[in-house]
């Protein structure tokens, strides 16, 4: 297929400047991505799965998900292995925590161009790299790192090598498909197959490839899947089906195996599982719009020209793989009543592979001037919302940030002017980036001051008060405290409190302290960190003339038994 798409026309403009500027915009791409590897982890997600994997390290059990002593019972294991062994080799930090998701996302810039090569051409391919490298939302995940970086790496992955299998007739491909696709349904669920399946299925039926149903090797591909996800079904038997009397979701007899294949995915589609949500059908519509800038107008446009085409006698050579696949996961994604923007970024692939091929073969004019006013009004949107940004938040050095992104709009512009749509590509692509490592090298930064766990932790050990810490068991967790804090952190209720026989240093909100101290205990050695929840960033906290009302205190206190 991929020979034949060799010789279907395409515009020779994008050869040419792709030929010149791929590997810069490449390199400029993953530089970016990869800034997200110096900062902090961010609370809640990040901090909590980092203190997983943390206490998988320091316990030596890597079969048992625990979290603050307590069984955990949400996420499959994949994740955490690969975080843990991460810890291993390089320590337990935070860019130790980042980097293995980083890589696997890394590794679906890599099967997105060799998949995209095989179904068209290298330039294809080409350009379907840089569609994945400057989305949105995957280069935030690569700072608020959850499971969706593995994901998009493992799923595209798993579809290339069934591809492989499909088209080349070679069963051999089945064994790093069911891998990656087992990989994939560690991380996230056994939904991802279902997706992943989708795809072909649709392939086959549109195609009349009936006899692929039957075909042995799909069957020892469903084999092997089964066989590479026994090492987390083995887990989640011994932590909690070998164990009926652990209490979990305020029950016993919880099953894990029973939660891996039903209630974590079909239990929060039909919202009957213990974690429920309120869904929402067009909440994805326009999370999309946001999240897959600067390509969201690409979207649009190309779904209207398929629309045009509805009906028309199927191709040989048509791809309905991965129009498919987005579209499954779109529509499951949408109808399910538990909903985050980020589970979007795993169909990312598959929509970076169906814009590029729209963009090398897009010849109606009436859309490139749809996407030179739209992109045009969204490349000074973008740099000014960084210039904005930068005011309200009361960043330092303002009249010196505002000049390198104004000089930066202009020298991009020069280096990709006019009208051509290559060139509209060019000062999208490299907008967004720059938005991005300003966000990365400037914004975050700054926000993290008031994530105060990481900095009472951090405080802690770089003036080596050790010692146990406490934190309280009634309170919202601070999960970056405990990832980051080099000693051991405890649980306490307040009534222990009562029967203290020493001091005991505690990390708690400001208001638990006040609180403490108007029942009669004796607080001492008091140091005080600004705290704000920042993955749910508000204008009143963005806005340095009303951040203080936004913003309350953690506190790391010494408290003295009580004199009775």
């Amino acid at each position: 297929m991929g020979s034949a798409y060799e010789k279907a026309i395409f515009h020779t403009s994008w050869k040419a400047w792709l030929d010149k500027w791929f590997y810069w915009l490449l390199l400029l791409g993953v530089f970016v991505n990869g800034s997200g590897l110096l900062l902090p982890v961010m609370e809640p997600d990040g901090a909590l799965y980092a203190t997983i994997s943390k206490t998988m390290v320091l316990s030596g059990d890597y079969i048992n998900l625990k979290v603050q002593g307590k069984d955990w019972l949400d996420k499959p294991h994949f994740p955490f292995w690969m975080t843990a062994l991460s810890f291993r080799l390089f320590g337990i930090n935070g860019f130790a925590y980042k980097l293995p998701a980083f890589l696997f996302w890394l590794a679906g810039a890599y099967f997105i161009f060799a998949w995209t090569k095989e179904l068209y051409n290298v330039q294809t391919a080409r350009l379907s790299v840089l569609v994945y490298l400057a989305a949105e939302h995957l280069i935030i995940s690569n700072n608020d790192v959850r499971a969706e970086p593995y994901l998009t790496g493992l799923i595209v992955a798993a579809t290339y090598f069934y591809y492989r299998t499909y088209k080349e007739n070679k069963s051999i491909f089945i064994i790093p498909g069911s891998l990656f696709l087992g990989a994939a349904v560690m991380t996230k669920g056994i939904f991802i197959a279902a997706i992943v399946a989708s795809g072909f299925i649709a392939e086959w039926t549109i195609k009349k490839k009936w006899s692929e149903f039957w075909n042995p090797r799909w069957w020892l591909a469903i084999t092997l899947l089964i066989l590479f996800i026994m090492p987390e079904l083995i887990c989640l038997y011994i932590q909690f089906d070998h164990h009926p009397e652990k209490i979990l979701f305020g029950q016993t007899h919880v099953s894990g195996i029973r939660f891996f294949f039903w209630d974590s995915q079909f239990g929060r589609f039909l919202n009957t599982g213990p974690i429920k949500g309120e869904g929402d059908i067009l909440f994805y519509t326009h999370t999309l719009m946001w999240s897959f800038l600067p390509w969201s107008v690409f979207v649009i446009l190309m779904m209207v020209s398929r629309i045009k085409k509805f009906g028309r006698p199927a191709d040989s050579n048509t791809d309905y793989i991965n129009p498919v696949i987005f579209v499954t996961g779109f529509i499951i994604f949408s109808l399910s009543q538990f909903q985050l923007p980020h589970y979007l970024n795993i169909l990312y692939p598959f929509l970076s592979i169906m814009v590029s091929a729209f963009l090398t073969n897009l010849d109606e004019q009436v859309y490139h001037k749809t996407i030179l006013y739209v992109q045009n009004i969204l490349y000074c949107l973008l740099f000014s919302f960084a210039i904005v940004l930068a005011i309200i938040f009361g960043l330092h050095n303002l009249l010196l940030t505002g000049a390198v992104l104004a000089t930066l709009a202009f020298s991009i512009y020069r280096f990709f002017p006019g009208n051509q749509l290559v060139n509209i590509f060019g000062r999208s692509f490299s907008a967004v980036l720059v938005l991005s490592l300003f966000l990365n090298t400037l914004f975050y930064p700054e926000i993290f001051k008031y994530q105060s766990g990481m900095k009472a932790a951090t405080f802690m050990k770089e003036n080596n008060l050790t010692g146990p810490v406490y934190t309280f068991r009634d309170l919202i967790p601070e999960f970056a405290f405990e990832f980051y804090s080099a000693q051991p952190v405890y649980l306490i209720k307040q009534s222990e409190l009562y029967t203290l026989k020493g001091n005991i240093r505690v990390f708690a909100p400001k208001i638990k302290i006040d609180s403490l101290r108007n029942e009669g205990f004796m607080i001492q050695d008091t140091l005080t960190f600004p705290h704000f929840h920042i993955s749910k960033l508000n204008g009143t906290f963005i806005d340095s003339h009303t951040r203080a009302q936004a913003v309350d205190s953690s506190m790391l206190a010494t408290i003295l038994p009580k004199r009775i």
